[in-house]
């Protein structure tokens, strides 16, 4: 099998779908942290949007978190992808709205006042509340397999966890039980927890720094 090599930045949620992926299908592989603020110009020539994550096979250069993911579903046991083509591209439908979901947690970090991040979580919830329409049993989206779906959506729910620990009165998961109920299932899948950096919590509050975040607690 080919030397798989992720480039990677420390608290990227795309990068930890990628990571989750990995370790979900035990897949041996190598990180390569660089400096986002200073991207080294051997990256450059292999990421042409200059993001994280880029998975190096061998020499290869994959980029974008969901070609990655795909690829990885495609190569490697087992397969987390529904068989089923329609329901499949349901999952890739709704992996869409939790990039969107992800984009929202963003702004809603970076916004400097609560005034400025209340339209965020608007956003946030709003979505939040279609997730909770397509959920079953559970514990995951499908029910009981973990999917591509899930491995993105951890992220996601990692980091409103973290937000909702800062701003407790966010309650960003009321009135959404099932979400709830799939956000604590992520949470303690083994792949999700092998992916959370170390300090999770403390490295998340240092990345609000950079935008002076109202979430911070001397904001």
């Amino acid at each position: 099998m080919p030397k798989l090599t992720l480039i990677s930045f420390a608290l990227c949620p795309y990068v930890q779908r990628a990571v989750i992926t990995l370790e979900d299908k035990a897949v041996p592989y190598q990180v390569r942290l660089i400096d986002l603020a200073n991207k080294p110009d051997w990256f450059l020539a292999i990421s042409p949007f200059g993001k994280v994550p880029v998975l190096l096979v061998d020499d290869t250069p994959v980029f974008e978190s969901a070609v990655i993911a795909e690829y990885l579903d495609e190569v490697y046991a087992p397969r987390l992808h529904p068989e089923d083509p329609l329901e499949r591209a349901r999952h890739r439908s709704w992996i869409e709205l939790v990039s969107a979901l992800l984009i929202d947690n963003w702004k809603l970090g970076a916004a400097t006042t609560r005034d400025e991040a209340t339209p965020h979580a608007t956003a946030l919830r709003d979505k939040l509340a279609r997730l909770e329409d397509q959920l079953g049993d559970g514990p995951f989206f499908a029910g009981e397999r973990f999917s591509l779906m899930d491995a993105t959506a951890a992220p996601l729910f990692q980091r409103l966890a973290w937000a909702q620990e800062l701003a407790p009165d966010l309650a960003l998961l009321a009135e959404l039980p099932k979400v709830r109920r799939w956000a604590d299932a992520l949470l303690a899948h083994p792949s999700v927890r092998r992916s959370t950096v170390s300090g999770g919590l403390e490295t998340f509050t240092t990345g609000l720094q950079r935008y002076n975040s109202w979430l911070l607690p001397s904001a």
